[in-house]
């Protein structure tokens, strides 16, 4: 028998070690899981915020002797880069080798160009000796033998070729648009005019084409002599900068006409402007100036009422050059722009960020962009060419955007926005995490104030006042809610609750402000008769019984008035008067649904844990509270709520991150609108909705993508801080009151 035991013994501890240890490193396990998980998730991130690099991929000589060149350009997968000169001859060349291997002329005249102005798509507008102008675009066909071998053939489209105009005065530059059915061409004349033609074609019924043509001088008196223009994409709009840093802008009518709607000071102490482009979407104008200062504006609304117009504002400031910026490259994919100094150095810019990507050292004379905005080619004093392969995969995140206000194209002021994906290709991505962290709070936080009073009010209830058959039936039922499918629940209170509340809103609003009057009321008057033996015998357990006609009193009171409190106070819509009167707009999907559908899923954690919490607590310590003549609200008062406090405050918390991280009820129940709006008529977007809504979208490796991933750690982040937070103040208060 002794040997037995020995050996029953030695088999028991056995089993105790190999149970340590499995736990152990069970334990373990999970934490590396959740490590791998956060490195993992940081891992897509940290893209985001790396640097832009740029790396010399081709560099050569370009043949000497020849005429000077205008401008240079390389195709979008940067193997074949070209030069402009002044004899309008385009010079291709072999970029991995330096050769050239093909020669076109912008046309068949003999004269010298006079002037060239790049358009997006390689589309050059020369300005000839003559006054006439040709419009050539560069096209790059790619080619494929029987090997699959890729080559890419050049080509040069004439786009238009337009006889030199009468001009009052000689032409010091030109640039031409040919937007549909109408082309626009201005000069800039010798003594500071500008002169206007519009070539209009239109088409009537019959299906015949009538050609109109319209020219006029902008004869104004000017605050300066102009030193550079440009115009939009459509020729629709003028924009021009003086030597005393002033700049002007004009609406061009199709007709004679022209308005100036705007003459803004950019450049203070009278320094000229010297570079004008326009960014990629054709709202703002990248304005550079003599002191090197380099800056956007776009016309933003002003005033209130009758009197709001539209007028230019500065609405970004780009990083300064040392010199006069002499000009400015805008991508033709995002905001980013090239700038150029007078002392060669380029600078690579984005505009919505305002985020200085890279500084390029030699000094060039002149700069070209690909179409992808990955390349970069100048040209240096010595003729030499140089090709950069730039990489900056995020240019417009950073800092500033993702939790500060960024002015954005076409708004008013600067502000905090979320809208990832546009109808057109040319708007700006906008990746404010402010409205996803502030619609997170608020969802939670409507969602605990329904939720935490009733979970742990029911817990107290059923611990301390029910009978044991009510505890034992009541408890599982509640347990069993947390077991609810989470798009059971959004799908409920999205598509039959939040229509009913809609319509009854004002009685629900109603409902919870006559309920605490018309309990409290009834309470009163039954308190002479609740001393009675057959009342409290009848009561003793089961209070929860005199709550329910209560509740279904107030319903009915509420459901009864609404109309006519709706009529006398509110004109008969209560809705409308909200937006009228205090500028509140009512949702349907609202932080009133989204308090119900979160409160029914965090409920039941909350309830069973603090319900556990409560009766741990040793029935001693309550039976000496009522031994010493404590009633039992003062005992539960002074003596269970405080000795159960860690183990509340821990169900609280963990209820706190259901909300946090719920996803399929915020998703289902809310309009999904990333607003700061403390409005409980009106939804949110949430961190963990953002997410759903979104990564089936999201490019794999884009910015949208990381962005994405970002909310994750965020998301995984808060949480952290939360139960970290909540263990340090859960273990002050088991410290204060004991542990039991």
């Amino acid at each position: 028998m002794q040997k037995l035991d020995k050996q029953f013994i030695k088999k028991v501890r056995r089993q105790d070690r190999f149970a340590t240890r499995a736990i152990t490193v069970g334990g373990l396990l999970v934490i590396a899981s959740v490590i791998a998980i956060l490195v993992l998730i940081v891992r897509v991130t940290l893209p985001l915020f790396q640097s832009a690099d740029a790396e010399i991929s081709h560099r050569f000589a370009v043949k000497s002797g020849t005429a000077p060149v205008l401008a240079v350009g390389m195709d979008d997968t940067q193997e074949v880069g070209f030069t402009l000169d002044t004899t309008g001859l385009f010079s291709f060349y072999d970029l991995a080798s330096g050769k050239p291997f093909f020669n076109a002329p912008a046309s068949t005249r003999k004269a010298k160009v006079q002037s060239v102005e790049s358009n997006k798509n390689n589309v050059f507008a020369l300005l000839w000796e003559d006054n006439s102008v040709t419009v050539s675009q560069v096209d790059f066909r790619l080619l494929y033998d029987e090997s699959g071998q890729r080559t890419v053939q050049p080509e040069i489209s004439q786009l238009g070729e337009y006889p030199a105009r009468r001009y009052p005065a000689p032409v010091k530059s030109m640039m031409v648009r040919a937007h549909e059915d109408r082309l626009t061409q201005v000069a800039l004349l010798a003594n500071n005019r500008f002169q206007i033609d519009h070539e209009v074609v239109t088409t009537n019924i019959l299906g015949d084409e009538k050609k109109e043509a319209f020219s006029f001088l902008l004869n104004e008196e000017l605050p300066g002599t102009i030193t550079i223009f440009t115009l939009d994409e459509q020729g629709n709009t003028l924009f021009a900068g003086t030597d005393t840093g002033s700049l002007l802008r004009w609406d061009l009518g199709e007709n004679e006409s022209a308005e100036r709607t705007d003459n803004v000071v950019a450049v203070t102490g009278n320094k000229p402007v010297t570079a004008l482009a326009m960014v990629f979407g054709d709202i703002s104008v990248a304005v550079g100036d003599a002191d090197g200062g380099l800056a956007t504006w776009s016309q933003i609304w002003t005033g209130e009422g009758d009197n709001r117009v539209r007028r230019l504002r500065k609405t970004h400031t780009l990083t300064s050059h040392q010199a006069p910026v002499e000009s400015i490259i805008p991508s033709r994919r995002s905001k980013s722009l090239v700038s150029l100094g007078a002392d060669g150095k380029t600078h690579f810019d984005h505009m919505t960020s305002e985020k200085h990507l890279l500084d390029i050292d030699p000094a060039l004379t002149m700069a070209g962009i690909s179409g992808q905005g990955n390349g970069l080619i100048g040209l240096d004093s010595r003729n030499t060419l140089t090709v950069w392969r730039v990489d900056a995969p995020h240019p417009e995140v950073s800092l500033k955007t993702l939790f500060g206000k960024v002015w954005y194209e076409s708004y008013d002021k600067p502000e905090y926005v979320w809208q990832s994906s546009s109808a057109s290709d040319d708007f700006e991505p906008k990746f404010s995490l402010i409205p996803l962290l502030f619609g997170t709070i608020k969802g939670t936080l409507y969602a605990m104030i329904f939720a935490v009073p009733l979970a742990i009010f029911g817990a107290v209830y059923t611990s301390q006042f029910s009978t044991a058959a009510f505890k034992k039936t009541v408890k599982p039922v509640v347990e069993i809610m947390a077991s609810i499918p989470s798009v059971v629940i959004g799908f409920l209170i999205a598509l039959w609750l939040a229509p009913i509340v809609e319509k009854a809103i004002l009685a629900v609003i109603l409902g919870v402000l006559l309920l605490p009057l018309i309990f409290v009321t009834i309470m009163a008057v039954l308190k002479p008769f609740y001393k009675t033996p057959t009342l409290q015998n009848f009561c003793n357990g089961h209070e929860f019984l005199l709550l329910v006609p209560v509740i279904l009193l107030t319903a009915a009171l509420a459901v009864g008035i609404a109309p006519t409190v709706e009529q006398v106070l509110f004109g008969g819509d209560f809705k409308q008067w909200l937006y009228n009167d205090l500028g509140l707009r009512y949702d349907q999907r609202n932080c009133i649904i989204i308090a119900f559908g979160l409160g029914i899923a965090v409920i039941p954690i909350i309830f069973s844990i603090t319900e556990d919490a409560i009766s741990n607590i040793p029935p001693s310590l309550t039976a000496a509270s009522l031994a010493l003549g404590a009633s039992r609200w003062q005992t539960i008062w002074r003596v269970v709520l405080p000795s159960a406090s860690p183990g509340i405050f821990a169900a609280i918390m963990i209820g706190f991150g259901r909300a946090v991280g719920e996803t399929m009820i915020v998703l289902m129940a809310t309009g999904n609108t990333p607003i700061l709006d403390w409005s409980i008529f009106n939804g949110m977007r949430t961190l963990s909705a953002n997410i759903a809504v979104e990564i089936p979208e999201a490019p794999l490796g884009g910015t949208l993508y990381r962005v994405l991933f970002l909310c994750a750690s965020m998301l995984f982040a808060l949480t952290f801080v939360v139960n970290t937070g909540a263990e340090l103040v859960r273990e002050r208060l088991r410290k204060k009151y004991g542990r039991y």
